[in-house]
């Protein structure tokens, strides 16, 4: 909060609703007995009595982490623990994953799937691979690679079909989207926001779900190029109109103290390159 001077990223960095972060300040500050932050309707700041307490309470929790960082280095030969999303496990990572164990035998790993912010200091994670914007301030961060949204299906519906390129083609499929990358994030890298409103389709919280659907032949889907970049080049979907940049990225993140445990450094070292060697979408790689 004292970062970022806003109860709404603050809310968002932490994994909180933006109620439970304002009753948290609220009840630190009636525990000490004065206000920490003047708020004049959107605009926050730190009263004198928050800014000299500001950087005493930064360094505490910065000996805190590297405590709880140097207790829970692994050895060279240790389990590895990384958090990662599930689709990207499955379809992207875990097809690369015998590479690395040639090179490094000795590292075993214990993956945990899931979306939601890491708490470094309360889980018992060394990395985690997510997509966002990103960066995340007090961690080491690297952006792994870009990310695309692409119109992917069978190759009997885009036969039966044809390509697309605005909406008034989409019109012609069954429409699968995620929750998360609806068809109008590929409407508006294609200008056509006002029109948006025409869609219809199935929507499905889980993104491999999706790509299943679309091998079957149920839709036309709106997909991640890291979850289809394989089953595209196999033939079982094809591309059926251009891709757009996701506003979005895969981030390597990790506690600063951790980026040094030999462990984490080797497999990060090879997630970068595994990373610069990923393939890029056709219609981005005629451009290039």
């Amino acid at each position: 909060m004292a970062r970022s001077l806003s109860f709404t990223r603050a809310a968002e960095s932490l994994g909180l609703s933006l109620s439970a972060a304002s009753l948290q300040i609220r009840a630190l500050e009636e525990y000490l007995g004065r206000a920490l932050f003047r708020r004049n309707g959107r605009e926050v700041a730190l009263t004198t009595e928050g800014a000299a307490l500001l950087p005493r309470v930064q360094s505490a929790l910065g000996a805190l982490e590297s405590a709880v960082d140097d207790a829970r280095a692994e050895p060279d030969s240790g389990q590895l623990r990384i958090t990662t999303l599930s689709s990207f496990l499955q379809q992207w990572l875990l097809p690369r994953l015998p590479g690395f164990r040639a090179l490094h035998p000795q590292i075993d790993f214990h993956f945990h799937t899931s979306a939601s912010v890491v708490d470094f200091v309360r889980e018992e994670h060394h990395i985690a691979i997510r997509i966002g914007a990103g960066p995340w301030p007090g961690l080491h961060v690297d952006r792994l690679m870009p990310e695309w949204l692409i119109p992917v299906c069978a190759p009997a519906l885009l036969k039966r079909h044809g390509a697309v390129r605005d909406v008034r083609d989409l019109g012609r499929y069954p429409l699968l989207h995620s929750t998360t990358e609806p068809w109008t994030s590929w409407l508006l890298g294609g200008g056509l926001a006002s029109q948006s409103e025409q869609l219809e389709g199935s929507s499905l919280d889980d993104s491999l779900a999706l790509v299943r659907m679309a091998e079957r032949g149920q839709g036309l889907a709106l997909a991640r190029w890291s979850l289809v970049a394989q089953e595209i080049e196999s033939g079982v979907l094809v591309v059926a109109g251009p891709a757009v940049r996701f506003e979005r990225s895969y981030w390597f993140v990790c506690p600063v103290r951790q980026k040094n445990v030999a462990s984490v450094r080797l497999f990060r070292d090879w997630l970068v390159a595994e990373a610069a060697m990923a393939p890029l979408p056709p219609s981005v790689s005629a451009q290039s």
